[in-house]
């Protein structure tokens, strides 16, 4: 059975009809050619508290498998998607973006400045991507073998034999 998954793009000007988003759509043809059946897209501002509520409404209420996010993870003042995550989560999840950065970095130099975060809630992984199409997918290819095995670690009742 394959894992529900969300797409939310943050963006303020994406967000007004200002900016067509390509991130969304790019990401979620990888996770439904991954196996993932995406069952919820949104864009939302870019505001701590909309993001917050976004993910929460994912995990707690449509019991979501995984949540990615597009957009707010950089330098700017706005980019408060990795505080909102971390404000929701109840287990952080370091690989995941140091796998993300690591591969950035073997493209360009400035992979180094992604602030993506990652973690758990619930039943639910919530990971960031950056905003722009291009550094999303190559982002998200990085780790979505990983991520699969992942879920599959979280939906399982309990401690798993990986000794095979």
């Amino acid at each position: 059975m394959p894992y529900t998954a969300a797409v939310i793009t943050v963006s303020d000007k994406a967000s007004r009809g200002e900016r067509i988003d390509t991130s969304g759509p790019a990401v979620r043809k990888i996770l439904e050619d991954a196996g993932f059946s995406v069952c919820y897209a949104s864009i939302v501002p870019d505001e701590k508290d909309q993001i917050q509520a976004e993910l929460i409404r994912c995990a707690d209420e449509k019991k979501i498998s995984l949540v990615m996010t597009t957009g707010g993870t950089g330098f700017s003042p706005r980019d408060v998607t990795p505080e909102a995550t971390m404000a929701v989560v109840e287990r952080e999840t370091r690989g995941i973006p140091e796998a993300m950065r690591w591969a950035s970095l073997q493209i360009t130099p400035r992979g180094c400045l992604s602030r993506s975060a990652a973690g758990i809630r619930g039943a639910t992984l919530i990971v960031n991507l950056p905003g722009s199409e291009k550094a999303a997918r190559e982002n998200l290819l990085a780790v979505i073998e990983a991520i699969s095995h992942g879920m599959d670690m979280l939906a399982s009742p309990g401690s798993t034999d990986h000794s095979h």
